[in-house]
């Protein structure tokens, strides 16, 4: 999940991201982009890393009710003490400020194992749900990464946004 020299359009698609309009037609149609990106560049780079800059993660995690694998491209946040570090980060269950938890929150508390593809290398997690001050760590760390994540605390109203921490188990 390295990061890119910022560009104009690198500064500019985190607020289209975080506004409400932003925010409806990249959760409806980024993920899909995401996937062909990631396909083209052989796992190593998404569409969303590539625009933005920021860190992304594909996450595939187990449905909850399905038993199917499911992938996603979320935001990686790296603990700020040790930076760049895949082996242990967070993601942030916020559904784009919707009123309701993303569906890969539900399965990773019904099935904590998950995969993460990063910068081209695979890694399998063990997830479990941040509190306390590693949860004010991580949300601060994420609000300066990130413009949309406390935009989208504002619109999802009463409800709690998870921070899910995911450490990377040991290679067999």
């Amino acid at each position: 999940m390295s990061t890119q020299p910022l560009t104009f359009l690198s500064k500019l698609i985190p607020y289209i991201s975080a506004s409400r309009p932003g925010a409806w037609l990249f959760s409806h149609v980024l993920h899909h982009c995401d996937r062909l990106a990631l396909k083209l560049s052989r796992g190593r780079s998404t569409l969303t890393s590539t625009l933005s800059g920021l860190p992304v993660i594909m996450l595939t995690t187990t449905g909850a009710k399905s038993g199917l694998t499911r992938t996603v491209p979320l935001l990686g946040i790296y603990d700020p003490n040790h930076p760049n570090d895949p082996d242990y980060l967070a993601i942030i269950a916020s559904n784009w400020g919707q009123k309701h938890y993303p569906a890969w929150y539900f399965n990773l508390k019904a099935n904590p194992n998950a995969t993460g593809v990063i910068n081209g290398s695979t890694y399998s997690y063990l997830s479990r749900e941040a509190s306390g001050a590693e949860y004010d760590k991580f949300w601060q760390t994420a609000s300066k990464m990130y413009i949309g994540f406390p935009r989208y605390k504002e619109r999802a109203s009463n409800r709690h946004i998870p921070i899910m921490i995911l450490t990377a188990m040991p290679k067999t």
